[in-house]
């Protein structure tokens, strides 16, 4: 059942939200005992129900009434251990909720519990979990990866039978990444759609928080609840996004296909598969014209790692034991304890991302390294403004991989690694909404279609999304 019914299903009497919260509390804690999708539960679960419920009964429930949400690790939810899945975090339980799971609330949704990430958001294949914390497994095959950083969301989504939603996050590619790995829908908003109050940082120029679903209308739905402006964050935009009614219908609308994220590296299943689905814009009366970012493709990887990792530096530097974060007896210089409890609590990735953006951004190095990624990302807006002239809605692989096994992760080198991002860094360097969605079978797992939109765009994305999933 999606979402949408189950909500009207909800108001109508016709479903009990303490007796569906129920079942899915235990779902979700059997499904978590073997693919490590949550690394908290939130226990206040059922008496949210049970008020809900009473809402229901008189008749003034919200859009949300009885849905449950997971939310990514990063993002704040009052009283439940909030870690953005480093061990420097362990033990932060917020005393407040993050503007978008306010919202969520105030619609009467029930928040489940915070879902597994890389730490800090530091990686496309949810390996680069803090110390202590366990990788999520696909949800189709254990043995591969389920994405990242948002695996536990995409997870959680595939694997729940009961209606659910997820609040993700993305930086350069972690809210589509997992969606094409486990063959859901994954929505990424416009820079500013949403508040980013109560998101612990990772890249503040580029991170967003957006939505998982099963489906275009139900990630659209959830989008329409925690979008729009809030006092507390002075860079969330007054342009919230209105609850919609598709048209299911391409027609006159002009599909441009990126012809370079359909070259080399690309796997030519996922290529034929992608293929296959602009075909069907095409019977559906799209026009298709071919789009081409040089820029994007040749600078955005060395773009988007420099700018986010030097700004990830300068977040992490609060980390240092006596502020904030992890802490340990005191003794020894200020630089010998700093490293000490730094060392002990973060994780590999984090150090690497830690040193190439603190040396990125030094005083010798930054008009070569920082400025020099600035200048191309402004080039890369600007190219994406040009294809907007020409269409309506970019269309690309999501990734240029099916999921791999953890045997194969475990040999990529770091750049290998980063590398994987190709495809999704482009429109996150731009602050360009972007959806992906599954859209043809590969084995057991689906290739996965992305579409970019223009700024504040997204109707435009979902109702073509919409539009593919209708048969």
């Amino acid at each position: 059942m999606s979402v949408i019914k189950f909500v009207k299903s909800v108001k109508e009497g016709s479903i009990d939200v303490v007796k569906n919260a129920e079942k899915a509390v235990l779902e979700s804690k059997k499904i978590n005992s073997e693919y490590n999708y949550f690394n908290a539960f939130d226990e206040t679960a059922l008496a949210q129900a049970m008020i809900v419920d009473k809402k229901v009964r008189k008749g003034i429930a919200g859009k949300l009434a009885g849905v449950i949400i997971s939310v990514k690790d990063c993002i704040c939810v009052k009283g439940v251990e909030s870690t953005a899945g480093s061990a420097v975090l362990k033990g932060y339980r917020p005393l407040f909720d993050a503007a978008a799971v306010e919202k969520c609330r105030a619609e009467d949704a029930i928040i489940i519990g915070k879902t597994a990430q890389d730490e800090f958001g530091f990686g496309g294949f949810n390996v680069n979990i803090g110390n202590g914390f366990k990788i999520p497994l696909n949800p189709l095959d254990k043995s591969r990866s389920c994405g990242g950083s948002s695996g536990g969301a995409a997870g959680i989504t595939q694997k729940a039978s009961f209606p659910h939603l997820a609040i993700a996050e993305s930086t350069g590619g972690s809210i589509v990444n997992p969606a094409a790995f486990c063959g859901v829908v994954g929505l990424c908003p416009t820079y500013g759609r949403v508040s980013r109050y109560g998101l612990i940082d990772y890249a503040n120029s580029l991170d967003k928080i957006g939505t998982m679903a099963k489906s275009c209308a139900d990630a659209g739905l959830l989008l329409s609840v925690i979008s729009g402006h809030d006092e507390k964050d002075s860079t969330s935009s007054n342009n919230k996004l209105q609850y919609f009614e598709f048209k299911n219908s391409v027609k006159g609308m002009k599909i441009g296909i990126v012809k370079e994220a359909f070259g080399e590296g690309v796997d030519s299943r996922i290529v034929d598969r992608v293929s296959d689905a602009i075909r069907k814009f095409e019977d559906k009366g799209a026009e298709t014209v071919s789009v081409s970012l040089p820029t994007t493709f040749k600078y955005g990887i060395p773009t988007y790692y420099i700018l986010a990792m030097c700004e990830a530096s300068t977040n992490l530097a609060k980390y240092c034991g006596m502020r904030y974060g992890a802490h340990s007896e005191l003794k020894g210089m200020f630089n010998q304890y700093f490293s000490a409890v730094r060392t002990k609590n973060f994780g590999a990735e984090a150090k690497r991302r830690i040193l190439l953006g603190t040396f990125a951004r030094m005083a010798g190095y930054r008009d070569a390294y920082y400025i020099k990624a600035a200048q191309a990302r402004t080039r890369i807006i600007e190219e994406y403004k040009q294809a907007f002239k020409q269409c309506d809605v970019l269309a690309a692989p999501t990734m240029p991989i099916l999921p791999p096994t953890f045997e194969e992760i475990s040999k990529l080198t770091p750049l290998q690694n980063y590398m994987a991002d190709i495809l999704t860094v482009g429109p996150n360097l731009a602050g360009l909404p972007h959806l992906s969605l599954p859209c043809g079978k590969i084995n057991d797992f689906s290739a996965g279609l992305q579409l970019i939109g223009n700024h504040f765009e997204e109707l435009e994305l979902l109702e073509v999304g919409n539009a593919y999933e209708q048969k």
